[in-house]
Formats: structure tokens, sequence, C-alpha cells
């Protein structure tokens, strides 16, 4: 498998493998996936946008992972921002990079395409703090939770709702950039 940067472009044309990899990532109903696709298709004019994508050899899309600069009026930072203390506001949301999507299709799960994705995009992140969600898990069980573990990633938020989806999130942050020594592995595979 091979880990390439994406350009806005790159990940429109791709639009419909990176709904497929979300959806199956996520386990959203197909209807919920239309919602999503336009949400991600908007999100590459963000400010600070950059994506990564893990291609197999016959280069069908294994993961995907965007971000960028989080800011105020964006719908994921003004719902976070509303429960955060003014303090955590400032230490959290003052330089944010936002981890949107880190996904990587079940089949490809368990061979470090995650971490490669999420390395990489931390590696091209602007800003003092980065920040994501997640579905609230087991820590031991999710492969999600122990790698963003592995990476530093610390509790700002549990137990969120997000309106419009019925499971509770944990909103996990760091600082930026990563330190060589809290970056497992290595890129490219």
């Amino acid at each position: 498998m091979r880990l390439v940067a994406w350009q806005p472009d790159d990940l429109l044309r791709r639009l419909d493998d990176v709904v497929t990899v979300y959806g199956e990532a996520m386990g959203y109903r197909k209807e919920l996936l239309q919602t999503r696709r336009g949400y991600i298709g908007s999100h590459v004019r963000r400010p600070g946008f950059r994506a990564v994508a893990t291609l197999t050899a016959e280069g069908a899309l294994a993961g995907f992972g965007y971000g960028y600069t989080s800011a105020a009026g964006q719908w994921w930072h003004d719902q976070v921002r509303s429960a955060l203390d003014e303090t955590s506001r400032r230490q959290w949301l003052a330089d944010c990079f936002e981890v949107v999507e880190l996904h990587v299709s079940p089949v490809a799960q368990g061979h470090g395409v995650g971490a490669r994705q999420l390395r990489a995009l931390l590696a091209m992140a602007e800003g003092k703090t980065v920040l994501l969600s997640t579905p609230e898990a087991d820590e031991q069980a999710s492969r999600a939770w122990r790698l963003y573990r592995r990476f530093g990633f610390a509790d700002v938020l549990r137990d969120f709702l997000f309106p419009g989806d019925e499971r509770a999130f944990a909103i996990l942050g760091r600082e930026i950039p990563l330190a060589a020594e809290s970056t497992p592995g290595t890129v490219g595979g």
C-alpha cells in the first residue's frame, strides 16, 4: 500500500470511494451517507485543508484522512466550543488543526494504515494544537482509541453528543508538532 498526499481535487475525484470507506468504517446507514457526501465535498475549500490517502497496488482506496484549520463559524468547531470553558477554548481552539476524518476500510485495518495516515496529517498540520472526535468505545478493544492514545491524544471532552448522531463522542487533543520520539512507526509501506 502507498500513502499519498492529496490535493482538494484528488479527494473530489475519488469522493464516491471516500464516502464508501467512510460509511464502512463508521457503520453509517446509506441514507445518511448522501448528506455526509455533501459535507465532505465542501470541506476541501476550508483554510489549511490537508489530506492523505492510502492506495492499494491496484489503486483502490484503502483509507483516507483530512483536516483543516478549525475556526468559528464551522459546525464542529462551534459545537465543541460551546461545551468548553474559556480557559479550554484558549488552550485548544485558539490555533487548532482539526482532524476531521481519518478512516481505514475494514479489510485494510490492523496493518498500520491509520497510524501512517495520522502521522502524515499531523506532520502537515499547521497550528499549536490538534483536535479530533471519535465515538466513545472501550479504549482497549478499539483500534482507533489505541491509535490516538499511542499518538499522545488526551481527553478534552468525554460523552459529548453532537446533534444528529445518537452516539456519544470523545473530543481528544494534543499539541503539535509531533516530537520525533512520539511518532510511532515510519511513513511508507
